[in-house]
C-alpha cells in the first residue's frame, strides 16, 4: 500500500508539472504577456515601463528560464496579482475556497444520502412502484436544467412561500442558506448515482454467489448490504469522486445563480474580465483538486473492495 501511494502520488506531480508547463505554454503561445497589461489600462505603455514590465516578469531571458521562474513562484503560491482589482491571486483564491467547499460538501452529502438509497430501493424492487419512482426521480434529474431548478426553487420557495432564503452565502453560517444551492447543486448527480447503483445492483443481484447465500439461509439484510452492496459500490465510489471534484471545480451555474462567492463564480467573473492570471490560478487549482481526489479514491478502492491488489 505505501508503495503504491509514492507511486500515486509521484504520478499526481508528474502530472501537475505536465499542466504547468501546459498553462504557461498558453501564456505564451497568445502573444506577449505585456500585452495583457497594455489592454487593461486602455492605454499604451512608455518604452522605459515596457522594458521594466519586461525585466519584472523575466522576459529578457530564454524561455526555458522563463518557465523556471514562473515555476518557482507558482510553487510558492506566488501567481501575480489580479488585474482587475490588483490583489493578489492566492489570496483571491483562498477567499473563495471557503464558500466552495463548504456549497461542495453540502451538495455531495445530498446527491450521496439521495442517489445511492434510491438506487438500491429500486434495484431491490424492481418492477415495482418504487424502481418506476427512481427511474422518475432519474429521468428528471438528468433532463432539467441546473440554472432552472435554481431558479424555480428561489421563485417557489424564496419569493411565493417565503421558506428558505435566497441562498446568497451571509457572513455568519446559516444552514438555511445552503439549502437551496445545495439542492441545485446536487441534483444532477443524486440522478446519476442513481442510475448507476441500480445498474451494479442488478448485476450483483443476480449473480451465483447471491443465489447462493439466500439457498443457505443467510439473513436478507445481511445479503443485501454484504454482500450485494458492498460488491456494487464500486462504480459509485468512481462518479462520488468525480461528483465531489466536479462540486469544487465546476459548480459556475449554481454559484453564478444564487450569487454563491466562490470559485465557480470567480472563474465566470474571471473570464468575463479577461483576467489572465486569476484563470491561470484557477486552473492549476482545479487540476490539483482532481488529482487529490482521485487519490484518495484510489486509496480507498482497497478498503471497499479486497479483490482489488495494488501490485
Amino acid at each position: 500500500m505505501s508503495r503504491f501511494i509514492i507511486r500515486r502520488v509521484a504520478y499526481m506531480m508528474l502530472t501537475m508539472l505536465v499542466a504547468t508547463l501546459l498553462v504557461f505554454s498558453l501564456s505564451r503561445v497568445v502573444g506577449d504577456p505585456r500585452l495583457l497589461y497594455v489592454q487593461e489600462g486602455g492605454y499604451g505603455l512608455s518604452p522605459e515601463a515596457w522594458d521594466a514590465l519586461g525585466v519584472k516578469l523575466h522576459l529578457d531571458k530564454p524561455v526555458a528560464v522563463q518557465y523556471l521562474y514562473w515555476l518557482r513562484d507558482a510553487v510558492q503560491f506566488d501567481l501575480g496579482d489580479s488585474m482587475l482589482d490588483r490583489k493578489p491571486v492566492s489570496e483571491i483564491l483562498y477567499d473563495a475556497m471557503g464558500p466552495t467547499l463548504q456549497l461542495a460538501f453540502f451538495g455531495w452529502i445530498f446527491a450521496t444520502a439521495v442517489g445511492i438509497p434510491l438506487g438500491v430501493l429500486s434495484a431491490v424492487k424492481r418492477g415495482s412502484i418504487w424502481d418506476y419512482l427512481g427511474r422518475g426521480v432519474a429521468l428528471l434529474g438528468q433532463t432539467l436544467p441546473v440554472f432552472w431548478v435554481g431558479i424555480m426553487g428561489i421563485l417557489i420557495f424564496a419569493v411565493q412561500l417565503r421558506w428558505l432564503p435566497v441562498g446568497t452565502m451571509p457572513d455568519e453560517f446559516s444552514f438555511k442558506h445552503f439549502i437551496m444551492p445545495a439542492i441545485t447543486l446536487g441534483w444532477f448527480s443524486a440522478a446519476g448515482y442513481l442510475r448507476l447503483t441500480r445498474s451494479a445492483m442488478l448485476d450483483v443481484m443476480d449473480s451465483e454467489y447471491i443465489k447462493l447465500a439466500r439457498a443457505k439461509g443467510v439473513n436478507a439484510t445481511v445479503v443485501l448490504w454484504k454482500h450485494a452492496f458492498r460488491n456494487a459500490i464500486i462504480a459509485p465510489l468512481t462518479f462520488s469522486s468525480l461528483v465531489l471534484a466536479g462540486f469544487i471545480t465546476g459548480a459556475i451555474v449554481t454559484e453564478t445563480v444564487f450569487s454563491w462567492p466562490g470559485l465557480g463564480r470567480l472563474a465566470f467573473t474571471a473570464v468575463d474580465d479577461n483576467d489572465f492570471p486569476l484563470i491561470v490560478g484557477l486552473m492549476l487549482l482545479f487540476t490539483f483538486m482532481f488529482l487529490l481526489v482521485n487519490l484518495f479514491t484510489d486509496i480507498l478502492y482497497a478498503y471497499v473492495d479486497p479483490r482489488i491488489r495494488f501490485s
